[in-house]
């Protein structure tokens, strides 16, 4: 077959959450320091906390990559036993319904010899919900990062690092293209990101203005 007739297969996208991969400006940048900082926390107990693909995960992934810690989930809480020999983290914690189950498994980690704990949630570790007083007094005393929604020169990094992630070498042009239209978040890109890729895939075509267009408008329902 030729290859201009060959159609592109969707390969793996291995998306990259290595230090030098992070993306740092001022919605990030103390949650940045506090991590890097390890292991000279002034506590064993810390959380990250912000809206969606802010970089909870990322940041998260990079403090494991540093202290070969344990990462679950917080739906797992109460299902299963959690006996770290070192640290953990447990992600979404206010994504997960309070129960007994999960505060008291939580409070028990709390109470664990585990050397370092992080957890993260979308708002204040102090307005997570739970069943258990005490929990509830740890959460209000968790030294707690947040993390904002990112400003403009974060926004063009983090699109251009999730293209690259998807082996897409864009020209600016095509960037701005998408921060002109989508919604100012990274969760929007992401998921702008990996619908651009299908497309671009779809067509046999390369990434362009026109194709970034058109995908918005019929996202919108109206014309590019």
């Amino acid at each position: 077959m030729p290859l201009s007739s060959q159609l592109p297969l969707p390969l793996p996208v291995r998306c990259s959450v290595s230090r030098a991969d992070l993306v740092v400006g001022p919605s990030n940048e103390h949650a940045v320091a506090f991590i890097d900082s390890w292991p000279g926390w002034p506590t064993r107990l810390a959380a990250l906390h912000g809206p969606p693909g802010c970089g909870k995960s990322h940041l998260t992934a990079v403090w494991q990559q540093m202290s070969n810690a344990t990462i679950a989930a917080a739906g797992c809480l109460g299902t299963k036993d959690l006996e770290p020999a070192g640290a953990i983290a447990i992600e979404d914690i206010d994504c997960v319904e309070a129960s007994l189950a999960r505060d008291t498994a939580l409070f028990a980690l709390f109470e664990s010899g585990a050397p370092w704990i992080l957890l993260s949630g979308r708002t204040p570790p102090a307005t997570w919900a739970c069943t258990l007083p005490d929990l509830a007094s740890r959460f209000s005393s968790l030294t707690a990062l947040a993390l904002q929604s990112p400003d403009e020169a974060l926004l063009v990094a983090l699109a251009r690092k999730l293209l690259s992630d998807r082996q897409l070498f864009v020209p600016d042009t095509i960037i701005d293209a998408m921060l002109r239209r989508l919604d100012r978040s990274p969760a929007a890109i992401r998921d702008f990101v990996e619908e651009l890729d299908a497309a671009a895939l779809a067509s046999g075509r390369p990434v362009s203005v026109a194709l970034v267009r058109n995908l918005v408008a019929m996202r919108e329902g109206g014309p590019p």
